[in-house]
């Protein structure tokens, strides 16, 4: 499909894009309707989801990016949005990231769709929705279009999706977040989830860590050496970039997507814009506004600040064709 034109223009402060990036989780204070419903997953563990009903015959899943979760602002605001244009929401909260930690020493990784398909397909076997459209942003971005091109048995209810601020490419995004103008969030990546390895490793004893290393970690590839690696059973942290990226799956994709990435996302690298993907599907849409930072798309300080909802809305009503 041709790239989509954007209308993005966003006031001279949120044109800076560590100022659009940060201004959402600081500043925007949206209040969520959520009801969980925790679920048992097939290995015994358990996902927490977080409806927000309008009684529409359709929902949107919302997967959030790495370290947040059903309460991050863009999770909130999405749902609260949808919810007024007549669509029920679910928001899927990653293995640990709900406010309690998981049962397993297992959590989530960039790639780990299994989790995606079990909710999806609980949704319909315990739902009546006749529409199930993905949303997910960041590494929940790269779970939906992963899954989107991965899974062969995709349930007919699943109509389509929408990805934005997405690493398609890990190999290349991992080592953009190293550069010195990312220190800020790769330092505050990295304490999470040092935190969250120090209890499995409490919780688990057979689960050994080194914890002087783990201390000393300021990349990603030193806790997945420690961690992803290990406990998922890759080979090596560019075993796991390569196979966790969702970029090999986009040309295999055979719903109406869409990928939103930002110009001037200060996490994506050049190939995480799949230019080329997109010209030659034609069911993989892209849309890259000039400005936005990652996960950010504020306008102003004065407007409502929905501009990504409504491009999320819109392509579900627009492009996947349904309407509420």
């Amino acid at each position: 499909m041709p790239i989509l034109k954007t209308n993005f223009t966003p006031t001279l402060p949120f044109r800076n894009p560590h100022f659009n990036t940060v201004y959402r989780p600081f500043f925007m204070k949206d209040k969520s309707h959520y009801k969980r419903k925790r679920i048992t997953t097939w290995d015994n563990d358990f996902l927490d989801l977080d409806f927000s009903f309008v009684k529409s015959k359709s929902i949107v899943l919302l997967i959030h990016g790495l370290e947040g979760s059903s309460n991050s602002n863009y999770i909130v605001t999405a749902s609260n949005e949808l919810n007024l244009n007549g669509f029920d929401a679910v928001a899927m909260n990653l293995r640990g990231c709900s406010g309690e930690d998981n049962l397993l020493v297992e959590t989530y990784h960039s790639g780990k769709t299994d989790d995606v398909n079990f909710v999806i397909n609980y949704l319909v076997e315990n739902y009546n929705y006749d529409n199930i459209i993905l949303c997910g942003y960041s590494l929940g971005g790269n779970l939906t279009l992963k899954y989107l091109g991965e899974y062969s048995n995709i349930p007919k209810e699943v109509k389509g999706a929408i990805a934005v601020s997405v690493p398609v490419d890990l190999t290349t995004s991992q080592a953009e977040l190293n550069k010195l103008k990312n220190k800020l969030y790769l330092t505050e990546f990295l304490r999470s989830i040092k935190l969250k390895i120090l209890e499995k490793a409490h919780k688990h004893p057979e689960y050994k860590i080194n914890k002087k290393l783990l201390f000393k970690a300021t990349k990603f590839r030193h806790l997945e050496k420690q961690y992803t690696v290990p406990v998922f059973g890759f080979d090596s942290s560019e075993d796991y970039w390569i196979k966790a990226s969702s970029k090999p799956y986009i040309p295999k994709i055979q719903l109406p997507t869409l990928l939103i990435n930002a110009k001037d996302d200060s996490f994506l690298s050049k190939e995480c814009f799949p230019i080329d993907e997109a010209k030659n599907s034609t069911n993989f849409h892209l849309m890259l506004p000039n400005y936005g930072g990652h996960v950010g798309f504020i306008t102003s300080f004065t407007s409502k600040n929905r501009w990504i909802e409504h491009q999320i809305i819109n392509f579900i009503k627009k492009k996947i064709n349904i309407n509420p």
